[in-house]
């Protein structure tokens, strides 16, 4: 990648798929993230995300983070058309590679365990170590997630938003993590139109009572 993952800001960075507040070309990270939200389309097969190279690797960071992000809002939108929670996850290598993708499936499986990072997670397979992959969320990891993160030691994390929920956030920086939170108006907007018709599904999947 055109930097060390591992040196990113923890600080937030407003600078979403539909969140631009600086004056670089607007345009870039949309058309960025509908290339690769295109490509990441083309690359699965059955539901299950098959890894691959995404040309990330020139991109300037601001259009790396938008390019991998769309990768996990393609899975919280499939998600959704499936009747779920829009919550997507995506898991990428060091040299931006994909390694796996998923979406939250309590709804859809039945299975309260199956959030979007624990879908990814899974679907990644063994791996000898977790140091040097990229977690990329499209909402504030929960509790439950912010543990996975934790044991398997990732170091670092890119958010799409935790407006509509903070979760772990806090805790994760507190270790070491590095979090980039891009507040993407897009994923805001995506959860909470959700959770303003499913509310009850929403309280069910991060444990509040109604």
């Amino acid at each position: 990648m055109a930097h060390d993952p591992l040196e990113v800001s923890t600080s937030t960075c407003r600078s979403g798929t539909n969140s631009h507040k600086d004056h670089s070309d607007p345009s870039l990270a949309q058309t960025l993230a509908s290339d690769v939200r295109l490509s990441f389309m083309n690359c699965t097969s059955g539901g299950q995300a098959v890894a691959g190279t995404m040309n990330i690797t020139s991109m300037s960071p601001r259009a790396e983070y938008a390019a991998m992000l769309s990768v996990a809002i393609a899975e919280a939108r499939k998600g959704l058309s499936e009747g779920g929670i829009p919550v997507g996850a995506a898991i990428f290598d060091r040299d931006g590679r994909l390694v796996s993708a998923g979406h939250n499936r309590r709804v859809q499986s039945g299975d309260p365990s199956i959030h979007g990072e624990t879908d990814a997670f899974r679907k990644a397979g063994r791996q000898r170590s977790y140091r040097n992959l990229i977690m990329v969320t499209t909402l504030a990891p929960c509790w439950y997630c912010s543990g996975l993160i934790r044991q398997f030691g990732f170091r670092t994390v890119l958010v799409g938003e935790s407006r509509n929920f903070q979760g772990g956030l806090e805790w994760l920086r507190s270790l070491g993590v590095q979090v980039v939170d891009l507040d993407s108006e897009e994923c805001v907007t995506l959860l909470a139109d959700y959770i303003r018709v499913h509310p009850e599904v929403w309280n069910e999947d991060i444990g509040e009572e109604e």
